[in-house]
């Protein structure tokens, strides 16, 4: 295997070896705390120009199975400590290091992920590139920014699913870049559900005639999309809203509040959000670098803390208007959205 570098954009480098896509890429280096799903967070959206490095260990020992896919492949890099080139699993149909060949995706292994780890979480996110010489100038490094994620992940067009049979009823979803795993699990729950691009207007979503509207998750900086939000603002009272994660910051926006850019963010699916108010804390999946600040809120009551830095994420306006900066298992999100409509 040749050598491959990852170099932060502070100047430290890291030595490894080469796989996946044979390219140079520059991103902006998260770590996410999965111990499984590695082909999920590689089909996430989300991870919108980024660069991920995995904590655990070993990826790719059960190989990649198409039908987990969850959306379009949209990292910059992949960074592990070891990878598995001979995957053991009766689904597997190929292995890691072909997925990242195909989807034009470079990575490095045999690198010290811990370190990396520690260093985000020391200093804060930063920029790196993952490169086959290290570059002596790292001012295009330091200068990469993630521009226009939204745009580039989100529904292009509007589509409808509908499921065979009796119609339930109509859910309305806004696309700003997630996975498409709630509208197929919707529609064969009996409901009709509308997709929209994430710069529809209110009253192109009022119009799909659906009792309820969910703000999906995405990637990006939510400042990006501030139109999204004016947009949500004329629909409270109207239809019923869920949102979450990017859903969930654009819809605060929409109320008065202003969004924050974390230290560190929460990527991972292992993340303790407390139940206000409660002896309740919930273990769930992340995958973010902004959060709503609790203190601008005009309106809405905080329903949910991170028990690691105290983030809002979660926020209720009315009954029929609510969000979570997390995301909720696909069935008790159907079930909220059923229950709604």
């Amino acid at each position: 295997m040749k050598k491959r570098y990852l170099v932060l954009q502070d100047g430290t480098v890291f030595e490894g070896y080469a796989f996946g896509a044979d390219k140079c890429a520059v991103g902006e280096l998260i770590f996410s705390t999965n111990v499984v799903g590695y082909i999920e967070t590689l089909t996430d959206p989300s991870y919108y120009g980024q660069i991920i490095v995995q904590t655990f260990p070993m990826m790719g020992n059960y190989g990649i199975i198409e039908s987990d896919f969850i959306g379009e492949p949209a990292l910059s890099g992949y960074v592990v400590r070891e990878y598995c080139d001979y995957p053991s699993n009766f689904r597997c149909e190929y292995d890691l290091d072909t997925f990242l060949k195909n989807n034009n995706i470079p990575a490095i292994c045999g690198v010290d992920t811990r370190e990396i780890t520690t260093i985000i979480r020391d200093k804060g996110v930063m920029n790196a590139v993952i490169c086959d010489e290290i570059p002596a100038d790292l001012t295009a490094v330091a200068e990469y920014r993630i521009v226009d994620a939204v745009k580039n992940t989100s529904a292009k067009e509007v589509s409808v699913f509908a499921p065979e049979g009796e119609i339930k009823a109509d859910i309305a979803v806004l696309d700003l870049g997630s996975s498409k795993n709630i509208e197929i699990s919707l529609m064969d729950e009996g409901y009709r559900v509308t997709v929209l691009p994430y710069n529809s207007k209110a009253e192109d979503i009022l119009a799909t005639g659906a009792k309820v509207l969910f703000v999906t998750e995405g990637p990006g900086n939510p400042a990006e999309i501030t139109d999204t939000a004016t947009e949500l603002a004329k629909l409270t009272g109207k239809i019923a809203i869920v949102g979450a994660g990017l859903g969930h910051q654009v819809m605060a926006m929409a109320h008065g509040a202003d969004i924050v850019k974390l230290h560190h963010g929460h990527h991972g699916g292992n993340q303790p959000s407390k139940v206000v108010g409660t002896q309740r804390t919930l273990i769930t999946s992340q995958n973010f670098n902004y959060a709503v600040n609790a203190e601008t809120l005009k309106e809405g009551t905080v329903t949910h803390k991170n028990m690691n830095d105290g983030v809002c994420e979660g926020l209720r306006y009315s009954d029929r208007e609510f969000s979570y900066q997390f995301s909720p298992e696909e069935a008790q999100l159907t079930a909220i959205l059923a229950e709604l409509a």
